[in-house]
């Protein structure tokens, strides 16, 4: 699990980072929560100081603070230190892999339409931004810094008029024997759901890996979207560890005179 982890932050790289030595404090303007969250890399030697170190970093930046937390016996003592402070659970996720190899019956068919590059282009960030995205061009300019920081293909699907459809991501941090590719940004505009445009787009990442000599490939999928959990499972994918984030809940403000 801890090499996954590492992968997971090589592929969403945030701008700003402080490395304690056991965590990685990461900071992106509020954008996203995996680049504005804690990953506690090592259990540490005084968690409740080392939380207070953390909140007190993150209040300087004016944000919460929230920690990516992976379902590992390593946590336990991070997981009850955050309870005792009422820190809430967010956004299970599932982190799914599986070998590279042949995307699956039909894919031949389907690759003719789905362009593919190395950065994001302008109607790349706009579709995914219209789904997932939060914010406006300051914001959008700081995702496009996050999904930069590592080589990375972009596969772009487009519907029957032309319009972009979907949209994914295949982050490569790590090649050659042993290396890992990871599938983000999967988005689909709302009209064009359920017209198979999803599976195009992850198997032209599928095979994208092959050629960018990732060994294996994983994919986080949270665990509230059933349909996505199906659709990758059908493309070969397990299940293999779990996170959650753990953000502080708001201080209330004094009020009164």
């Amino acid at each position: 699990m801890e090499n996954f982890e590492a992968l997971m932050d090589s592929a969403w790289l945030a701008p700003e980072r402080y490395d304690t030595g056991e965590w990685v404090l990461r900071a992106a303007d509020g954008v996203t929560q995996r680049a504005n969250s804690v990953w506690p890399r090592a259990e540490a030697v005084d968690t409740p100081a080392a939380v207070r170190a953390a909140a007190l970093w993150y209040r300087r930046r004016r944000l919460p603070a929230i920690y990516q937390v992976t379902d590992t016996p390593r946590n336990a003592a991070l997981n009850a230190v955050l309870d005792m402070q009422g820190y809430t659970r967010q956004s299970e996720t599932l982190i799914m892999c599986r070998e590279t190899g042949p995307s699956g019956p039909g894919s031949s068919g389907a690759h003719a339409p789905v362009e593919l590059a190395d950065d994001p282009s302008g109607e790349w960030l706009d579709l995914w931004w219209s789904v997932d995205g939060r914010g406006g061009p300051a914001e959008l300019e700081t995702a496009r810094r996050i999904l930069t920081g590592c080589p990375s293909l972009y596969a772009l699907v487009r519907s029957d008029d032309g319009s972009p459809a979907a949209v994914g991501r295949l982050a490569v941090p790590s090649r050659g024997e042993g290396g890992h590719g990871g599938i983000y940004c999967m988005a689909t505009r709302p009209e064009s759901r359920r017209r198979g445009f999803a599976g195009m787009v992850l198997r032209s990442l599928i095979d994208g890996a092959v050629a960018a000599e990732a060994g294996r490939l994983w994919l986080l999928v949270t665990a509230s979207n059933p349909g996505a959990r199906a659709l990758y499972a059908k493309a070969g994918f397990q299940e293999v560890g779990r996170y959650s984030y753990r953000q502080e809940r708001p201080k209330r403000a004094l009020t009164g005179c």
